[in-house]
């Protein structure tokens, strides 16, 4: 076994993607609802293989975290700037409180214990499963000029204080928040209750609700009807049909014609006779039911075959922002054009008529190329699927950011900076914000922010347990199971004191504030577990703003926890 830990040693790369493909592999293993998570799994990968004392240059490690950094900042920089104005500066409140209450939770308890900055900063960053406080909380430290002992031992403390916080910081937080929770505001059945109505309100208005829209993500479907109903005893223009489809509170578009054995497209003044054939688009599950009043259902694959767009389209225009998905269907340039589904944050949110659009959501549109081609420039920009990333941008932007971050200015003597990880995601923030105002330049491919953020994290991770492996197993000794009660209780207390807050002082509905609970944690497992628990989809609209808050102020609270205990 020798000459392979000497290759190993010789040769860290090896190790290094050795931990993250084993750690990724450990972390997507589920017993029941219950898994490690990648990140998790690599630090404990890297762990194991760094008991062979492997060096690894920490120029990787800082590499890697500015890359997960500015991935992070440039995802949620458009919510972020436009939830600084209008109602999103309540929920604004609420995640800078709920930030608020962590620091100070786990402050007070390391203050009381005797814990030190080490010990507080991996308690901190596993109690709140949040795995980056790890890389901010380490660069304060190593900023403070400390003696090279302490803050060896300060560095090399953290990870064993993460692993045994995290699993009931991730689990933990999940169970509180959406079991927990809905008793604390009432009760599960009259959460559930609430939550119906303001459903049902989020459907109501002066208009018809498109059919199907409390499901986000039926398809489109386009089919064929033969004329034989009595209300074509007459010859009918395709615009007489589309305004009576209209009248009759559907949204349906005739899209394709058999005019006399002869294929159009449609014009308004074509007109429709018994025995020809219409092609309508609609959602599957309203065509299917609502369709009959034509005639019977046909199978016409010549007619049938012709190109649908699918388009990916990310809202920048003001109009836009700020508009409900009813109003936006009620649009002259939606004519023949349908949404699909809404992806905010990477989440899908209810398709309820009064949801409110916000910049940068992605709506994937649905609808003939023509259509759908006339309805983009009005809504923002397509986000069609390319394998090109803007590198100028990438590049200079982390730069630039990491750049302004290191510079320092005294405050009495005392230095103040944001440092290079502060300077990374606030450029994040800030292109981010740009690229949507102005998606002419910036572009990075969701798929490679995908990558920066995991692979950014989990690299600057494997680096982290490989140079921890040789002290973590005398340092987990040292922490043990006090450090795991003292973690439930850092995990607990912010969380219950958030959503008596949200409720009580707030006022959120209770689907609201437990959505803004879980978003200002940035607890994604939560928000499944919510929304499984009340049967709805609405908590996914309030997790959006405080989810884009919380990634930035728990990341500086990293940074502001060292510096206090």
């Amino acid at each position: 076994m020798e000459w392979i830990s000497e290759i190993l040693r010789d040769n860290p790369v090896i190790p290094i993607f050795l931990t993250l493909g084993l750690g990724f592999w450990l972390g997507g293993l589920k017993y029941k609802s219950f898994s490690l998570g990648p990140v998790t799994a690599t630090l404990i990968v890297g762990v194991v293989i760094g008991q062979l004392d492997i060096p690894v240059s920490d120029e990787l490690k800082n590499v890697s975290f500015m890359l997960f950094l500015f991935a992070i900042g440039y995802s949620v920089g458009p919510q972020f700037f436009r939830s600084l104005k209008g109602d999103g500066l309540k929920q604004i409140g609420f995640a800078l409180i709920e930030t608020v209450l962590c620091i100070a939770t786990v402050v007070i308890v390391s203050i009381a214990m005797g814990y030190n900055k080490g010990m507080a900063v991996g308690l901190f960053s596993g109690s709140q499963a949040f795995s980056a406080v790890i890389g901010v909380g380490s660069g304060t430290i190593q900023s403070l000029g400390l003696p090279d002992d302490v803050e060896k031992s300060y560095l090399e403390i953290i990870p064993a204080c993460y692993a045994v916080c995290y699993v009931f910081g991730t689990i933990g937080s999940a169970w509180i928040i959406a079991n927990f929770g809905p008793v604390l505001l009432g009760g599960l059945t009259k959460v559930k209750e609430q939550t119906a109505r303001l459903e049902a309100e989020m459907d109501s208005g002066d208009f018809t609700p498109e059919p199907g829209t409390f499901v986000a993500n039926r398809p489109i479907s386009f089919r064929a009807y033969k004329v034989n109903s009595d209300y074509f005893n007459r010859s009918r223009s395709v615009e007489e049909v589309e305004r009576h489809i209209k009248e009759m509170g559907l949204r349906h578009f005739v899209e394709r014609l058999r005019l006399r054995g002869e294929i159009l497209d449609p014009q308004p003044e074509l007109r429709i006779r018994k025995g020809d054939v219409i092609v309508l688009s609609g959602r599957r599950e309203s065509i299917i039911d609502d369709a009959g009043w034509i005639g019977p259902e046909i199978t016409d694959h010549e007619l049938l075959n012709f190109t649908a767009e699918n388009l990916p389209v990310t809202v920048a225009k003001s109009g836009v922002a700020g508009l409900t998905l009813g109003e936006l269907r009620r649009k002259d340039y939606m004519r023949g054009v349908m949404v699909r589904k809404v992806i905010r944050d990477d989440n899908s949110v209810p398709m309820h008529s009064r949801t409110e659009l916000e910049a940068g959501d992605i709506l994937t549109l649905v609808g003939l190329p023509q259509d759908v081609a006339e309805a983009v420039p009005e809504i923002g920009y397509s986000d069609r699927p390319t394998e090109e990333t803007d590198m100028t941008f990438t590049g200079l932007g982390i730069a630039i950011g990491c750049f302004i971050g290191a510079l320092t200015v005294y405050f009495k003597g005392i230095p103040v900076s944001l440092s290079t990880s502060g300077g990374a995601i606030l450029a994040g923030l800030v292109l981010g914000w740009l690229r949507n105002r102005r998606p002419t330049f910036g572009r990075i491919p969701r798929p490679v922010i995908w990558f920066m953020n995991n692979m950014g994290l989990n690299m600057f991770i494997a680096v982290v347990g490989l140079g921890a492996g040789p002290t973590f197993i005398p340092g987990l000794q040292k922490v043990g199971m006090e450090m795991f009660l003292v973690g439930m209780v850092c995990t607990t207390v912010p969380l219950v004191l958030a959503i008596l807050i949200g409720g009580r002082l707030f006022h959120f509905p209770p689907a609201v504030t437990l959505g803004c609970v879980a978003g200002g944690r940035n607890a994604v497992a939560a928000l499944g577990a919510i929304q499984d628990s009340l049967d709805s989809t609405l908590p996914a609209m309030s997790y959006t703003v405080t989810y884009a808050v919380g990634s930035v102020t728990l990341i500086l609270a990293g940074m502001i926890v060292p510096l206090i205990v």
